[in-house]
């Protein structure tokens, strides 16, 4: 209801919802405010633009990134696969904000998706997506699909790498059991400007992973 009120009120000076979006990262850091058993440390929350286009990318480990992520308190908007749009509460929150939704392996999906990310990033508004598609198993990152890179070269915008680390086993794929501790940790690294690939959308994705991999390794090792 409140994020429905904040719609309808903000609408019309505020087209882009960014009010909405930063409600909603309110409404989902609750979680980490009233359990003291759930710590989440955010680094380089400065490197992240309040206006102008960027494509973040970010491992995923678990469902509960979606909550550690929103706790970076900028606008973006999300890519989501299509059924979390169909969940209670969440779902219609998802709908208000205007996320890009997606069905996994549907070409006609995916090419809905990269003409809603286009819009968005040509409104000025970063997006979001997981580049490696769907949560790991084991915490190791995965092969980075191409979608996120494209579009970084496509609207000659940068690439934020984010890494994440301490939610693997809060919510781990295919488990239903929340821990009780979570000692979540994100980090935002320099942007990457894609002019300097000349367009090779591979060599941008493969940079890319190396360096949330190497970053990923470094702040597991400072535990």
């Amino acid at each position: 209801m409140g994020a429905l009120l904040l719609w309808a009120l903000t609408r019309p000076f505020d087209a882009d919802g960014r009010m909405l979006h930063l409600y909603s990262c309110f409404w989902a850091q609750l979680y980490f405010y009233v359990n003291p058993l759930w710590h989440l440390r955010v680094e380089g929350r400065e490197r992240l633009p309040w206006k102008g286009a960027a494509v973040l990318v970010a491992n995923h480990e678990s469902l509960a990134d979606i909550l550690v992520l929103f706790g970076l308190y900028r606008p973006f908007k999300w890519v989501s696969k299509a059924e979390n749009f169909k969940l209670p509460l969440i779902g219609w929150n998802m709908r208000l904000n205007r996320y890009v939704p997606l069905i996994r392996g549907d070409r006609e999906s995916i090419i809905q998706m990269m003409a809603g990310c286009e819009r968005w990033l040509s409104r000025g508004i970063p997006i979001l997506m997981f580049p490696e598609g769907t949560r790991s198993k084991d915490g190791e990152v995965k092969a980075f699909k191409d979608g996120a890179f494209t579009l970084s070269i496509q609207q000659r915008c940068p690439i934020i790498p984010i890494v994440l680390t301490g939610t693997a086993r809060t919510i781990p794929k295919h488990g239903l059991v929340i821990q009780q501790a979570v000692h979540a940790r994100v980090r935002v690294l320099e942007p990457i400007d894609p002019a300097g690939f000349n367009g090779d959308v591979h060599a941008l994705r493969d940079h890319v992973r190396d360096v949330i991999v190497r970053e990923k390794a470094r702040m597991e090792a400072e535990r």
